[in-house]
């Protein structure tokens, strides 16, 4: 791990002026990510702005009916949280089939969202990665890329977005609510806040330089059967192969999927179409698929299939 200097922010926007007065700056609160990648020297920040004593660890209700939950929340409570579990459940589901007890204990609401892709050629340093290290190339196209991205990938990167926690907000419509260095706020929606890798894989959000996530929001609860099914390789601490989120009520059907592309995927067209081969095939529409991952888009509408007969049983 190389020298890198610390301080402890005091307010929100102290913490984006920090970042934004450093070169190289990274937010730390409970770095389960971070400190893994610094580890290997993947990420090799000269500065950390520690923001967990900023308040921003409540869960609280809105005006209009819905939910903000703080930027700084532990996984583990707000899987916990009996609102959540009550109006939110698929939130509550996603979150603990992610990772294991001791680091949801640790890992925060805005860490979840801005972790890192769990691609093997990001984490080996020895083999070029566009996400690593622009312009290098993509080791994974061509190579082992079995539980990689089929939608939304480039010639550039066909990485996936690790996030179980993701996915259901994606469903839920949520908003990232965020902070700049000049003290400015604006909510962005979740399904504009990741991007697709295009030709710049290493510039995986909206976020601006210093600019600090202080909360998620969501809006009044949708009501109907709320579900999570995650298809992984062994049965705990595991990324997703195919993972489906769906809510499902009288008149009205969502689907938000994980293990597929860069990002949390949802096609809103498609939630209008019936059964589940029908839904998955618009959801799929223009997969790429290698012969190694194509068995996806099978485990696609197995899981969607699976998913439509607990919600309606």
């Amino acid at each position: 791990m190389r020298p890198f200097t610390y301080e402890r922010a005091t307010s929100a926007q102290a913490a984006a002026q920090a970042a934004a007065a450093h070169p190289n700056a990274k937010f730390i609160a409970g770095g389960t990510n971070l400190l893994d990648l610094m580890k290997l020297q993947i990420e090799t920040p000269a500065h950390l702005i520690d923001v967990n004593h900023l308040g921003l660890d409540r869960i609280e209700k809105t005006p209009d009916g819905g939910l903000r939950v703080g930027a700084h929340v532990r996984n583990t409570d707000l899987a916990a949280d009996k609102v959540v579990r009550k109006d939110y459940a698929v939130l509550s589901r996603a979150l603990v089939s992610g990772a294991s007890g001791q680091l949801r204990n640790k890992a925060t609401t805005a860490g979840n969202l801005l972790q890192r892709t769990r691609c093997p050629y990001f984490y080996d340093t020895s083999k070029p990665c566009n996400k690593r290290k622009p312009g290098s190339g993509c080791a994974a196209i061509g190579g082992f890329n079995r539980n990689l991205a089929i939608l939304g990938v480039s010639d550039a990167c066909v990485a996936t977005h690790p996030s179980d926690m993701a996915v259901a907000m994606r469903l839920l419509d949520a908003r990232v609510e965020t902070i700049d260095p000049h003290g400015l706020t604006r909510a962005i929606p979740i399904a504009e806040f990741h991007r697709l890798p295009g030709d710049t894989p290493h510039i995986e959000t909206l976020l601006q330089p210093g600019e600090l996530v202080t909360a998620v929001t969501f809006p009044k609860p949708l009501g109907g059967r709320h579900v999570y099914r995650k298809v992984r390789d062994r049965a705990s601490y595991a990324f997703a192969n195919v993972s489906v989120a769906a809510v499902i009520g009288d008149g009205f059907q969502h689907f938000a999927f994980g293990g597929l592309a860069h990002k949390p995927w949802r096609v809103e067209s498609a939630e209008r179409e019936q059964g589940a081969d029908a839904i998955a095939a618009a959801v799929l529409a223009g997969a790429r698929t290698t012969p190694q991952n194509e068995f996806k888009t099978i485990l696609t509408r197995r899981t969607l299939s699976a998913v439509l007969r607990e919600a309606r049983a």
